[in-house]
């Protein structure tokens, strides 16, 4: 694929926190009370952006000690005013209840130049007084922004190539271009980064060879190399919280169905990562996977899918589990445990969780506007727990009161479940 044909596709979904229209609540039926549908995987829902400061907003991390956020987000113009074509890159103080739940966000601060576009926030994992994040520092000369396009009913991303990753201290941070220090530059688009929890690599994807791959450069030595550099559109990647491998989805088959995969790191007698050992397949199916994220365990991963339909995107669980890491059965389970978290009215997306796993931010367009924006929640889920049944009744897809509709909390709308526990 090339540069020019992947900035032309129109993907559903890949990578914006912006997301596509979908059918009100009530529309098919009544709306889905989701702390009943939530309950026992999700509990405690906040909303922490709305439409009175943001006209969309989202993929959102934690600082490694949980005090701050960062995400990207369309502020809510002046009336009369236009609002920003791209979105900028903010950063918020979490703000807490006596009981030590996230409540609000507090002194939010946009930290990317006016007029630039934003993507793939991250905090230094040992210093949380540095930001990285994908930026094209001035307007992007691409020349269609990104947007639902009503003519196909699907969202299209901007690759634009003036995106390059920088960093900048959090202490200095005044939305300049002279605040920003840049970390990896190229005549193409790179973003959707991460680091390792050293802060040695930094894991990207790079658009130079046209498609997408996955590549990884060594801050001490300034050494780039690519890692995954198979045809289609690898990107997203995270670290497993022990360092030793990666998450990140695909559609190397060219069909715009996103799929999710693992890697073992390979590492020289430096330290430095040279490449990948071996990789495995999560999901193998019809839907658009992608926005995975690790729990805490290195155990699972959540992720955002279209396992229960185009129009409305959930957050689900899978199984990630090398076989070899505390709480492991000692057996290798790579796409099996296939569990469903979120299930409401609007598409729920992006998922990220606390360093302690305890809770759960996420893209959201649950609220009354519709619009995508910040929501967290206590992650209650047992992931190696089975399913409560006790108040579902699957005959009618509905819990026992009738008051609502989906799937059964932490259970998948299909048996089988999506990956069907295949090693590939």
């Amino acid at each position: 694929m090339t540069n020019r044909t992947l900035r032309a596709a129109v993907i559903t979904l890949l990578l914006g926190a912006a997301l596509p229209a979908v059918a009100q609540p009530g529309a098919d039926g009544p709306p889905i009370n989701w702390r009943e549908t939530e309950r026992g995987v999700l509990a405690h829902h906040v909303q922490l952006t709305s439409v009175a400061q943001f006209i969309k907003a989202g993929e959102s991390y934690f600082s490694p000690d949980d005090s701050m956020i960062v995400f990207q987000a369309v502020e809510t113009p002046p009336p009369g005013e236009a609002a920003a074509e791209f979105y900028g890159m903010y950063v918020g103080d979490v703000v807490r209840d006596d009981d030590g739940r996230v409540s609000a966000l507090d002194n939010i601060r946009r930290i990317s130049p006016e007029g630039s576009a934003n993507t793939c926030g991250w905090f230094h994992p040992t210093d949380p007084n540095i930001v990285i994040f994908g930026t094209t520092v001035g307007p992007p000369t691409e020349s269609a922004p990104p947007g639902y396009q009503r003519s196909t009913g699907r969202y299209r991303w901007m690759f634009p190539p003036e995106m390059r990753i920088v960093q900048v201290h959090l202490d200095a941070a005044d939305g300049t271009e002279a605040s920003l220090e840049t970390l990896v530059k190229a005549d193409a688009y790179l973003a959707e980064c991460s680091l390792s929890r050293d802060g040695r690599h930094l894991l990207y994807c790079s658009l130079e060879r046209g498609g997408g791959d996955i590549l990884v450069r060594d801050l001490t030595t300034g050494i780039s190399r690519t890692i995954v550099p198979n045809e289609g559109y690898d990107g997203g990647p995270f670290f497993s919280p022990d360092g030793k491998r990666i998450c990140y989805r695909s559609d190397r088959r060219g069909n715009h169905l996103l799929q999710l995969f693992v890697a073992d790191l390979r590492f020289d007698e430096t330290g430095a990562i040279v490449g990948i050992e071996r990789e495995y397949q999560l999901t193998d199916n019809e839907n658009v996977n992608w926005c995975p994220f690790w729990l805490p365990s290195g155990r699972h991963l959540v992720y955002g899918t279209s396992e229960v339909g185009h129009s409305n995107y959930e957050v689900f669980l899978i199984d990630a589990d090398p076989g070899n890491l505390p709480g492991s059965s000692g057996s290798i389970k790579y796409g099996a445990g296939l569990r469903r978290v979120t299930n409401a009215s609007g598409a729920d997306v992006l998922p990220a969780l606390s360093s302690d796993g305890r809770t759960m931010v996420w893209t959201s367009q649950r609220g009354d506007s519709h619009t995508s924006q910040l929501w967290v929640a206590d992650f209650v889920l047992d992931p190696d727990a089975a399913p409560d049944l006790s108040a579902y009744d699957p005959s009618s897809h509905r819990t026992s009161d009738g008051s609502s509709k989906g799937t059964a909390p932490g259970t998948s709308p299909h048996t089988s479940g999506s990956g069907g526990g295949d090693h590939r």
